[in-house]
């Protein structure tokens, strides 16, 4: 447990001194009389996990998203206009049982608003390239999960004759793995996750560093080499106007495939964060 804080307190100070070292070349924000939120939108996430083992030491991560959201007409049918491809990918390192680093690149499509207007580019392609840290812990039986992600974007929006910006992201997000007919999370486990994440940003254009905060709640079943999880997502923050914040409900529909290929493709053990 001692190691657990000890690594806890190392990346909290070495997140710290990036987001202070890291240029954030923010904009100051006119003034507004009051905060203003916009009415709720809605979307849909459905991803597929993959997590292999290759060695002692080494993994393979992939994640890919197929992403809607609600149409023009009905800001909660959740499944109305296409809004992004998702694709992330990258190599694991397991430096201990407690603590692992991965990193690789992130390829986006973004689909425009209104698809067909002539005022929009149909889809537009967004590079990342990310790298996070993940340190785990038991409290009881319960499992407890912090990830540290950052996110280094070139980025555009929709908009005909928009040009690509440099922007980087930091993310932080607990996650408990609640277990509900076993005493720990293992094969054929009903059980509840739910987590908090939060999300800030830095970039010559951006004028505000918080970005979005992810409140999300699954719930979920293993089986052999399988994960199905989903649930409910709420999320607030920012737009590109100073002062106007959004809200976001989404529901996401999952499923993660593990594979340990050092002994007959078993299902894997390690802990994970989605």
């Amino acid at each position: 447990m001692k190691s657990i804080f000890a690594g806890l307190r190392v990346a909290f100070f070495t997140f710290s001194i990036l987001s202070i070292l890291t240029p954030s070349y923010a904009q100051e924000a006119p003034s507004t009389p009051e905060r203003v939120s916009l009415p709720a939108t809605s979307e849909n996430w459905n991803g597929l996990y993959l997590k292999l083992r290759l060695t002692e030491k080494w993994f393979w991560y992939q994640e890919n998203h197929y992403r809607r959201r609600n149409s023009v007409e009905n800001r909660m049918d959740f499944i109305g206009r296409m809004s992004q491809l998702y694709n992330r990918f990258g190599f694991t390192y397991l430096f201990s049982d407690n603590f692992e680093v991965t990193f690789g690149p992130t390829l986006v499509w973004q689909f425009a608003p209104d698809r067909g207007n002539p005022e929009y580019v149909d889809s537009v392609f967004d590079t990342r390239f990310w790298h996070q840290w993940l340190l785990t812990q038991s409290v009881g039986s319960v499992k407890v999960l912090h990830q540290f992600r950052f996110e280094h974007r070139y980025k555009r929006d929709n908009n005909i004759g928009a040009e690509y910006e440099y922007t980087d992201r930091w993310r932080y997000k607990i996650t408990a793995y609640v277990p509900l007919n076993k005493p720990r999370m293992e094969n054929k486990t009903f059980f509840i996750a739910p987590s908090n994440e939060f999300f800030f940003q830095s970039g010559k254009h951006i004028w505000n560093i918080f970005e979005e905060n992810r409140v999300y709640t699954a719930i979920g079943y293993t089986y052999n080499n399988y994960m199905f999880f989903g649930g409910h997502m709420w999320t607030y923050g920012p737009t590109n106007t100073p002062g106007v914040y959004r809200n976001r409900h989404i529901i996401r529909l999952n499923v993660m495939y593990t594979i340990d290929f050092r002994d007959s493709r078993r299902p894997l053990t390690r802990d994970f964060a989605f």
